[in-house]
Formats: C-alpha cells, sequence, structure tokens
C-alpha cells in the first residue's frame, strides 16, 4: 500500500483517484478549484455504484464511503507531503504544468515519483532538474476506471527504477501498462485516434456525410473487427499484398489534420457543446450529464466483460 497524491480533481483526477483507491492505496486529492474539489467525492460515489452494480468490484468495497477513504486537501502542500506517487492531472498547458512543478520540487518528498497524466506535450523540459531522475509520464484514458491502458514513459534522465515501480503499481492494479522507450507525442492510442477524427470532421465539413453516418459506419463496419484483430492482425488477414496496394494506388490521399474546422466552430457557436450541455452533435434528450456518463459506463461494462472470453489474434 503506497500513499498516492492526485493533483487536480477534474474529469481525469478525480477517476484516477478512484482506481488507486480501488487498488487499495491511501489516496489524497487537491485541486486549486474549490468547486471542481467538492464535486468530486460525488462523481468517485457514481462510478463507485456503477462498478459495483456490474460486479466489478468486491463486496467489501460495495459500501464503502469515497469520501472517507480518498482524503480530500485544500492545499497542495497537504496533499504531496509525504506521499510515495505523485500524479499531475491538470490542464493541458505547458506553463500551467510548468508552475506546479516547481512548487513540487520543494512540497514532494525526496523519494517520491512524479507521474504526469498528460495527453500530448513533452513535459520533461519543464521539470525542474531535481526532480528529472524520478518523473515521469503515466498517460491514463478516460474513463480510468473502465479503461486499461496507461502509456508509461520516461524522460532522458529517468530513473528507470521508477519506471518500473510504476508499471508494476499499475498492472497489480489489473491496469495494461505500456512502456515506451521514449516520449512519442500523442503515444499510439491518441495519434490513431487524430488520424480518425481528421478524416471524419474533413468529411463532415465537405457536407458529404451526416454525424448519423459516421457513428453507424464505425459502429457496423469497424468496432466489430477491432477486438479481435486491432489493426495490425487485421492487415494480416486482409493479406499484406492487398493492404499495400490499397495504400499505394493513389486514388485516395487523407487529409492533413485541420488546424480548425467549421463544423465544430458551428455547433460550439450555437452553444452545442456535448454532452455537459444536452447537446452536441446529436441531442440527448432531458437526461442529466450525470444520467448520460452513468449510462455509458454501464454499457461500456458489458462491453468489457463480454471481451473477457476473447481474446485478441496476433499470432501463435
Amino acid at each position: 500500500m503506497s500513499e498516492i497524491a492526485i493533483v487536480g480533481a477534474g474529469t481525469m483526477g478525480h477517476a484516477i483517484a478512484l482506481v488507486y483507491m480501488l487498488g487499495g492505496h491511501r489516496v489524497r486529492l487537491t485541486d486549486s478549484n474549490s468547486a471542481t474539489l467538492a464535486r468530486a467525492p460525488a462523481l468517485m460515489s457514481t462510478a463507485l455504484e456503477t462498478l459495483s452494480e456490474a460486479g466489478e468490484v468486491g463486496p467489501e468495497m460495495r459500501d464503502i464511503s469515497v469520501g472517507q477513504a480518498i482524503r480530500l486537501c485544500d492545499t497542495l502542500a497537504e496533499a504531496v507531503g509525504g506521499a510515495d506517487v505523485v500524479v499531475e492531472a491538470i490542464i493541458e498547458t505547458a506553463e500551467a504544468k510548468r508552475t506546479l512543478f516547481a512548487q513540487l520540487e520543494t512540497l514532494m518528498a525526496p523519494e517520491a515519483i512524479l507521474a504526469s497524466n498528460t495527453s500530448q506535450l513533452d513535459i520533461f523540459p519543464l521539470v525542474p532538474d531535481s526532480l528529472r531522475a524520478r518523473t515521469l509520464i503515466a498517460h491514463w484514458y478516460t474513463p480510468p476506471y473502465l479503461v486499461d491502458l496507461v502509456d508509461v514513459v520516461g524522460g532522458p534522465g529517468t530513473d528507470p527504477a521508477a519506471i518500473e515501480t510504476v508499471r508494476a503499481m499499475l498492472a497489480a492494479m489489473g491496469k495494461a501498462p505500456l512502456v515506451f522507450g521514449k516520449f512519442v507525442p500523442g503515444y499510439i492510442a491518441n495519434r490513431i485516434q487524430a488520424a480518425i477524427a481528421a478524416e471524419v470532421y474533413s468529411l463532415l465539413d465537405a457536407g458529404l456525410v451526416t454525424p448519423e453516418e459516421v457513428d453507424l459506419s464505425v459502429i457496423h463496419g469497424l468496432a466489430l473487427r477491432l477486438p479481435v484483430l486491432a489493426v495490425l492482425a487485421k492487415a494480416d488477414f486482409t493479406g499484406l499484398p492487398l493492404v499495400h496496394t490499397v495504400l499505394t494506388n493513389g486514388s485516395y490521399v487523407p487529409p492533413a489534420e485541420p488546424t480548425h474546422n467549421r463544423t465544430l466552430e458551428h455547433l460550439i457557436a450555437e452553444g452545442r457543446t456535448g454532452v455537459m450541455a444536452g447537446k452536441g452533435f446529436f441531442d440527448w434528450g432531458d437526461a442529466t450529464p450525470a444520467d448520460l456518463f452513468r449510462e455509458r459506463d454501464r454499457r461500456l461494462l458489458k462491453l468489457k466483460q463480454a471481451l473477457r472470453g476473447i481474446k485478441p489474434m496476433m499470432g501463435a
């Protein structure tokens, strides 16, 4: 059991805190925004209730009070003092992270590991020299209590022992840590998602498809095969000569990733910002955001449980 401090209680931070709590660790959670920190216990309790309903947590966890099990801290010093691992889960801007890292330099325990949840930033140049040997990236996917992939990567000066400590801790909690030899902006999953997004928004901007057609094409065309064959095993089943021909015949060139998108800009201007607003690409009706997230989690859990008995095909 380790002392884990989570800095940032927003979308990712509170959910990561829940995972560490369920993994048997003592967890402290803080946020510079008091309203965000105050919302966290209810969000974690809802997620825990959903996991319990699906049988994903043991009976000893079902009646636990998240508000008591996870210590909410009003100050950064209270949260990180004496912690074994400090998880940085604040906003994705370089200056905010640089400022936080400078504060952590004097507040963290001498042997504590700093694990950043950054999704795209190379945070290592932002870290003070005295922290670099024990700083790494541990990037989670939302929702962390359902998605098992965690990208793990050290910087040029990171002690390999720190990387192994975090990797082993994640694996012990049932996660699937993927250790990279060096930082790759966006890692793998996010880069694939970005390529898909560039294609989708290009089609929407050109007025060639509707949002319904996009999602139905993915659900009925791609989604069935991905859990079993993913991408490269699927290419093996297709046959690499055909894959090569399709890639090189010049009949289609994917768009460059757009720097802006008219479709998104139009929706945002109308206040259709997504589930939290009740409308985005789709109208989500009168359901509350909490109800919609709960229903999302329930459906993902059913899929995850079904897939446990279906192993991916990746060679002999």
